[in-house]
């Protein structure tokens, strides 16, 4: 497969956080993902970015913080991670980035 310029807008960044090493463990890789993305996409972007196979795909969305700046009230945006889990055998270095 070829990666495609709508592969890039659904695939935002890798997650490198404590639990998302842990994941790593088990095979598997997190990325940040468009807010209106759905699990058919994201396979269908990390199979043709990074080539390598899929096993499964779990999402979770995580509500922005209200947060005071300035004395202003405000809210930071919404977050939709992808917990992609890969196939025996397929490896992703995300230390390289997009």
């Amino acid at each position: 497969m070829n990666a495609k310029a709508e592969h890039y807008d659904v695939i935002r960044k890798p997650v490198i956080t404590e639990k998302a090493t842990m994941a790593s463990e088990a095979n598997a890789v997190v990325f940040e993902v468009a807010i209106d993305s759905n699990k058919p996409m994201i396979k269908e972007a990390v199979e043709a970015l990074f080539g390598v196979k899929v096993k499964a795909v779990n999402t979770t969305i995580t509500k922005g913080k209200q947060k005071r700046f300035r004395g202003q009230l405000g809210t930071r945006k919404d977050v939709k991670k992808a917990y992609v889990t890969l196939e025996e055998g397929n490896t992703i270095d995300v230390s390289t980035g997009l």
